[in-house]
């Protein structure tokens, strides 16, 4: 989860995540470059006591300030192509959940197990147990087991919400009378908090996700205990 006077992004607890990291960081190397030659070329200008007023092209630069910025977009579109077709690569998942947005708690549905869905509402504060988060807390938290490839079906039942959860590189829009997909591998045991990312309303910003990584025995022990109950 996010921490107070955090500058940049969570932990990858996703293949995706570390992608998307390894992305960030290259495109910022490239705006730092940039804005450096930005910068040294407005000084040389301020301080040099030469002038051509009498020129009338410059091919050199013409060429320079035309193939360089293609270049560099070409360097900056290459990767972000390749994380875009990664995160719509879904091969053989293990296990498919349905995820229904309501105003304002989520719906969880296992699909591979009969019977097996539950609301998963905000904990309120006077129910918050000491060491749990304030507005990101859950009464019934997703539970997936650790390395395995998870599909998640997004919809919404009345408006439009959005399923984000930061560490896993996740985002997908939960849309009326549609069905979108999206994909995630947990790389780790431990607690992923994400919220609405869409504004829904009123409760907008009072429906948190909570998504439980575990190893496979404990979720086969989490599921049998879950579907007896």
């Amino acid at each position: 989860m996010a921490y107070p006077t955090q500058l940049g992004f969570q932990d990858a607890a996703s293949p995706i995540m570390e992608e998307l990291l390894h992305f960030h960081d290259h495109a910022l190397m490239v705006v730092f470059l940039i804005s450096a030659m930005v910068l040294y070329i407005i000084t040389l200008m301020m301080t040099t006591k030469l002038s051509h007023t009498n020129t009338m092209d410059a091919q050199a630069i013409e060429m320079i300030w035309t193939v360089l910025p293609a270049i560099i977009l070409i360097l900056i579109a290459l990767p972000s192509l390749r994380i875009l077709y990664l995160m719509d690569e879904i091969n053989s998942p293990h296990l498919t959940i349905k995820t229904l947005g309501h105003q304002w708690y989520w719906n969880y549905e296992y699909t591979d197990y009969k019977d097996m869905a539950f609301d998963s509402y905000m904990t309120p504060m006077e129910n918050l147990e000491k060491g749990s988060f304030r507005l990101l807390d859950v009464d019934h938290r997703m539970v997936v087991p650790m390395d395995s490839p998870i599909r998640v079906l997004v919809s919404a039942e009345d408006v439009l919400h959005s399923w984000a959860v930061p560490a896993l590189g996740i985002k997908t829009d939960a849309i009326p009378g549609r069905l979108n997909q999206t994909t995630f591998i947990t790389t780790r045991p431990g607690l992923f908090y994400g919220q609405c990312s869409e504004i829904c309303g009123s409760n907008h910003s009072f429906m948190p996700i909570v998504i439980e990584s575990a190893p496979l025995n404990h979720f086969e022990n989490w599921t049998t205990l879950t579907m007896s109950s």
